[in-house]
């Protein structure tokens, strides 16, 4: 099959897609009650989009194209006390954080949608595994080749939203010691990773993509569980690290901050990407897993060392200008703010701490999600 070609979106336009966890109430476990929540919901006008994922504990919600944080932040809003209500009528509870703290992946049920099936009889048990909750976010792009060229000039961006965006210390009832437990369960696919390095749309599509599809190992882009992807048929690029964190207002923020740093990359060129750059990208990957904001990275260009946190606030400051241009100003104070704070991971590890259970996270989770 042929790579759709790419369509042309508003450069910087914006969409946030999120996973969610649906729980019962009785022992605050995941719960397969998504056909339930599905049909409730599509009785009525829906403020965004909704579909289910791959087990039926899941589900996905995402916004409509968006340009600025006021209109995703409402609409993210919007979306969250229309899934609580819901929830409410059917006795669940619906949350964030990359993963559930003690669900057993066996108990999980494949939700019945041909792709999703094959997605279960080629990988088997991952498929199960893959009940993780993760924020993806679409930058629209105003071509194939500004495309390639962003996704490129990201990778050294990627350990802040990893950092950022933690949300998944537990799983299967342990604490794993890493900020983003979610991640390693992407990695174990063998399509995941990093994109090949290509700067045009043509080579991508002729060179790589067409060789591909014909070995047969791939049928189009959702084959591919790269950090980010290019998605020609919404003409935009998708960076797929971030655990679901447990607020709206933090995917909201998210979202300007790749908005911002997507404008300061194509109105200066001054990190023009190169192939060298992915020498250190699996070591600043995992340093923002493992420890999240207390990671250190080294620098792709200089090979200097750096902390997590520093570049970050570095980076945030240094995008000022262009925050005040998409006026997100907001966001990136939200962020910075969270620099000093924690992430979700050390707030879902301190609920631990004081509640004493892994049953006390995910109440915690609950509350955090319903109230902002």
């Amino acid at each position: 099959m042929p790579l759709e070609p790419f369509k042309t979106s508003g450069s910087l336009s914006m969409g946030v897609e999120l996973e969610l966890q649906l729980v019962s109430l009785s022992d605050l476990d995941l719960t397969s009650a998504s056909t339930d929540l599905l049909e409730l919901l599509h009785r009525r006008p829906f403020p965004g989009m909704l579909t289910p994922e791959i087990t039926q504990s899941m589900i996905e919600v995402a916004t409509d194209v968006q340009t600025s944080h006021a209109g995703v932040l409402a609409q993210l809003r919007t979306i969250r006390d229309t899934l609580v209500d819901a929830a409410d009528r059917l006795n669940i509870g619906i949350c964030g954080g990359g993963t559930h703290p003690f669900q057993d992946w066996s108990d999980q049920k494949i939700f019945s949608k041909p792709r999703f099936k094959e997605v279960s009889a080629l990988y088997g048990y991952l498929a199960k595994q893959f009940t993780i909750f993760g924020q993806h976010i679409h930058i629209g792009c105003t071509s194939g080749d500004e495309a390639l060229y962003l996704l490129h000039a990201l990778n050294r961006y990627v350990p802040h939203f990893i950092a950022l965006a933690a949300s998944s210390p537990f799983v299967q009832g342990k604490d794993t010691l890493f900020n983003s437990a979610r991640l390693n369960s992407v990695f174990a696919f063998p399509l995941s990773g990093r994109a090949p390095f290509m700067l045009r749309w043509s080579d991508f599509e002729d060179q790589y993509f067409a060789k591909m599809a014909h070995t047969g190992v791939v049928k189009s882009m959702k084959d591919f569980y790269w950090d980010i992807r290019p998605k020609p048929e919404y003409g935009t690029i998708e960076l797929r690290v971030c655990d679901t964190p447990l607020t709206v207002e933090r995917a909201a923020a998210l979202a300007c901050y790749l908005q911002a740093l997507c404008r300061h990359l194509l109105a200066h060129g001054d990190e023009a990407p190169a192939e060298d750059d992915y020498l250190v990208y699996n070591y600043n990957r995992f340093q923002a897993c493992r420890f999240g904001l207390d990671g250190s990275l080294i620098h792709p260009k200089t090979y200097a060392p750096m902390s997590v946190r520093e570049d970050i606030q570095s980076t945030l400051r240094r995008l000022q200008p262009d925050a005040d241009a998409l006026d997100c100003v907001p966001a990136l104070a939200h962020l910075y703010r969270a620099t000093h704070e924690g992430s979700d991971a050390s707030r879902l590890r301190r609920a631990y701490e004081e509640r004493g259970s892994v049953e006390g996270m995910v109440d915690a989770a609950l509350q955090r999600f319903r109230e902002g």
